[in-house]
């Protein structure tokens, strides 16, 4: 469909935070893209959202944009819980489209987009950016080069105090199951996940517990600890939300070495052989989805293949519910009206 166009017409809706710098400007930046129109429930909100990034047209109907002509494909920006009624109406009007990670709140939401997309033959890309982002490409060449050898064990671990000092009355999205499909595991611990999808494999024989602290003013899990395997080689993984140090490391190890990286904010590699220990440093992007939106419309025209795929993501939500699952006594739908399992 999109193979003799020379110009993708993007139609966003949700012009958060997120797409100020991280994915708005890209869609104006890079070759072959044009942000055509957007939307915002506020209409003083999306006109001042067009106006500021010089996008002639907005909306605050989602449907209208969805539905509008002049919009080739939608790139959906908003929380987790309207993921899949958005995406199942682009699908149903046969638009590629693009979609903030999570794919949706669990596997079995995310299982309907991917369908719906395959049915209509139109191509699913999901936001996990880091897929296209220089230093996880050199983390990949580091490890396909052979130079720590053969891996044998993946050790994830991010602590962070981003559950503290919620306002009880005034609970953020990411801390509300309808919202996001858990908490701030599913925010963040996904990325980490898609990018060890990417770098080594899919995880298998998976398996974790979820838990909160007994004084939490939210339903959501705050202490995730899991265990999988990718390949031979055996993996676990901690996310501590309520904590008061700081970490966030991947440590892949290997017969001949390790190599030690982060999912957010570090821009340094570190790699350790028996000839010593290297740094790389490789920053990110300003605008950081921007070398996952230049894929993407590179394979709408026709000429390139993007990395993050509806089937990607689908394999990582399959992740998260497993290790969720016993918290949310299931994961099946409407999952968040259950009571959670007591701490």
């Amino acid at each position: 469909m999109q193979h003799e166009k020379k110009m993708i017409r993007w139609g966003l809706i949700g012009c958060g935070a997120v797409t100020e710098v991280k994915s708005g400007p890209a869609f104006q930046r890079v070759p072959g893209s044009q942000l055509a129109l957007v939307m915002r429930r506020d209409p003083a909100l999306a006109e001042d959202y067009a106006r500021r990034h010089g996008v002639a047209r907005w909306t605050s109907n989602a449907l209208e944009l969805i539905r509008d002509p002049e919009v080739d494909a939608v790139y959906i920006a908003t929380p987790p819980g309207s993921h899949a009624e958005l995406a199942l109406h682009v699908a149903a009007l046969g638009k590629p489209a693009y979609v903030e990670k999570p794919l949706a709140r669990g596997a079995a939401e995310s299982e309907r987009i991917v369908l719906a997309f395959r049915l209509a033959q139109r191509p699913l890309f999901v936001a996990y950016y880091r897929r296209a982002l220089p230093y996880f490409l050199e983390a990949k060449a580091l490890l396909e080069s052979g130079v720590i050898g053969k891996v044998t064990g993946v050790h994830l671990r991010f602590l962070s105090g981003g559950c503290l000092n919620v306002d009880p009355a005034n609970l953020p999205w990411r801390l509300i199951a309808r919202e996001s499909g858990g908490g701030l595991f599913m925010d963040l611990a996904c990325h980490t996940l898609d990018i060890l999808d990417f770098l080594l494999g899919p995880l298998e024989d998976v398996s974790g517990a979820a838990t909160r602290r007994p004084d939490a003013p939210y339903a959501v899990e705050d202490h995730v600890e899991m265990r999988f395997r990718i390949g031979t080689a055996l993996g676990t993984g901690l996310w501590d939300f309520c904590a008061s140090a700081r970490e966030d490391e991947i440590v892949i190890l290997g017969e001949r070495g390790s190599l030690r990286l982060a999912t957010f904010n570090s821009p340094l590699l570190t790699l350790e052989t028996e000839d010593g220990i290297r740094n790389i440093e490789q920053p990110h992007p300003p605008t950081i989805q921007e070398p996952l939106i230049a894929t993407i419309v590179a394979e709408l025209l026709g000429h390139g293949t993007c990395p993050s795929t509806g089937e990607s993501a689908l394999r990582t939500a399959r992740v998260m519910d497993t290790v969720l699952a016993g918290f949310y006594q299931g994961r099946a739908d409407r999952f968040w009206e259950c009571a959670p399992a007591k701490p």
